[in-house]
C-alpha cells in the first residue's frame, strides 16, 4: 500500500468508494451519492484553499481516501480542521483508514491547523471511533438523534485531537 496526494484521475474510484458508504453505511448522513462531477467540484474547491485529499493505493487501485477541510467556514475556525475517511469495503479492518488518518494529521499540521475534529456519523461506528481513539483523539461530545437514515435516528460522535504543531491545549 502506498499513500499519496489524490489526483483528478482518482476521482471515479473515490466517488465509487464514497457512494458505497452513502448507500450502505451510516458514517455519512448523505443519502444520495454525489456524482463524479460533484466529487470533482469538492476536490478542486479543497485544493484551491490549500487543503489535501489523500489516497491509499495498491495494484488493485484506490483502497481508500481521506480529506481535511476547515471545520466551519467562519474565520475564527481557521486553525481547526475536520477529517473525512472512507475505505473500500473489501479492505476495511486492514489498517488502510489508520494509515490515511496518520498521514492526514501530518498534512493538516503542515497547513497550519492546530486541531483536528472527527465527526463520526453513528455512535455504533466502532471502527471509526476506534481508529481515531488509537491515534490520540478523545471523545468530546455526542449529538443525540441528529441524523435520520435507513429509517432510524443516528447520533454523531465528536472527537478531537491537538495536532503536533499546535501548543498543548485542554480545550
Amino acid at each position: 500500500m502506498r499513500l499519496r496526494h489524490a489526483e483528478l484521475s482518482d476521482l471515479p474510484e473515490i466517488q465509487s468508494i464514497y457512494a458505497h458508504h452513502v448507500l450502505h453505511g451510516t458514517g455519512t448522513f448523505e443519502e444520495i451519492p454525489p456524482s463524479v462531477e460533484e466529487m470533482t467540484a469538492r476536490f478542486t474547491a479543497a485544493l484551491r484553499r490549500g487543503w489535501r485529499w489523500l489516497v491509499a493505493v495498491d495494484d488493485s487501485g484506490v483502497l481508500g481516501y481521506a480529506a481535511f477541510a476547515q471545520f466551519r467556514d467562519r474565520s475564527g475556525y481557521r486553525f481547526c480542521a475536520e477529517d473525512s475517511i472512507y475505505v473500500r469495503d473489501d479492505v476495511r479492518g486492514q489498517g488502510v483508514g489508520k494509515a490515511l488518518v496518520t498521514r492526514l494529521l501530518e498534512e493538516a499540521a503542515k497547513c497550519g491547523f492546530t486541531q483536528m475534529i472527527a465527526v463520526v456519523g453513528d455512535a455504533e461506528n466502532t471502527g471509526s471511533i476506534g481508529v481515531h481513539a488509537s491515534l490520540g483523539f478523545r471523545q468530546v461530545g455526542v449529538l443525540r438523534a441528529v441524523g435520520w437514515k435507513f429509517g432510524r435516528w443516528l447520533d454523531a460522535v465528536y472527537m478531537q485531537r491537538t495536532l503536533d504543531a499546535a501548543p498543548d491545549s485542554e480545550s
